[in-house]
């Protein structure tokens, strides 16, 4: 069997934790993310009937039985995932109770999943009913986004217009634009509801004054649609206190959507 240490969905969760705390997005235990694997490819590194342990998920999940993800741990700052995964991460299965994780692999302090795992499985089920190769939910806290939702409208078609607005390549990688949910207590079942909701819709997910959830096929996509609107949010917060003398236009947004054969959603421009 395979040194799971050196499994490509490992070292992909390696390079994105150490990415975003890098980038300062993920303070001291800020931020977790979830990577859906197929269980073919845990098998060529682990012994899928060998279960450490099992731990209770506090939601009832039964659309992910019998499904597999490498989860960060809570408490665990990402800063400390490259160095030493097998403490700061675990790859567990969906038990056949729909409520139950199986440890196959990590948290080997005696830790757990994060909290907010039951909002990243519910977006989990979401993202699936709308696109079936969805595997990565990320939450993180980027700078520039959190600060746009203070002095910025919350209301989606504004603050994704903005963003479309602020550099071309905005509404090439986010067409559908940003889904926002007002400022919420987190680490509960209410906001996974709510953040599932939106990911019916929407791939990012604002959590005003709080961070993003952003999915994808894989890790790079989650990570970089979540740059991309941080991007945005940054030249926003460069220029909004100055007169605007260009704009992308409504027309041109329009335009340039066409060229690249991308369907928007319209009703968030004026034509």
């Amino acid at each position: 069997m395979k040194n799971i240490l050196e499994a490509p969905f490992i070292k992909e969760m390696q390079s994105a934790c150490s990415n975003m705390y890098r980038l300062g997005w993920d303070e001291r235990n800020g931020g977790n993310i979830s990577y859906l694997i197929p269980e073919e490819d845990v098998a060529e590194y682990l012994d899928t009937g060998k279960v450490i342990r099992e731990i209770p998920i506090s939601f009832y999940a039964p659309e992910l039985i019998g499904k597999y993800f490498l989860v960060t741990g809570t408490g665990k700052y990402f800063k400390n995932v490259e160095g030493d995964p097998e403490t700061n991460l675990g790859l567990i299965r969906i038990a056949s109770d729909g409520r139950t994780a199986q440890l196959l692999w990590g948290y080997r302090d005696g830790g757990k999943f994060t909290s907010e795992l039951p909002a990243h499985l519910m977006s989990h089920i979401a993202r699936l009913s709308v696109d079936p190769n969805n595997r990565v939910i990320m939450h993180t806290h980027p700078t520039n986004t959190l600060a746009m939702t203070h002095i910025h409208s919350l209301e989606e078609k504004a603050f994704s217009r903005t963003l479309w607005g602020t550099c071309t390549e905005c509404i090439i990688v986010f067409p559908e634009g940003v889904g926002v949910l007002p400022w919420m207590i987190c680490g509960n079942n209410e906001i996974g509801v709510a953040t599932a909701e939106k990911m019916k819709e929407y791939r990012i997910v604002l959590w005003a004054i709080h961070g993003i959830y952003g999915a994808g096929k894989d890790m790079d996509e989650a990570f970089g649609l979540i740059e991309t609107v941080e991007k945005g949010a940054d030249l926003y917060l460069r220029y909004a206190h100055f007169p605007i003398v260009n704009r992308i236009s409504d027309k041109q947004l329009d335009e340039l959507a066409t060229a690249f054969g991308i369907n928007y959603r319209k009703e968030f421009l004026d034509l």
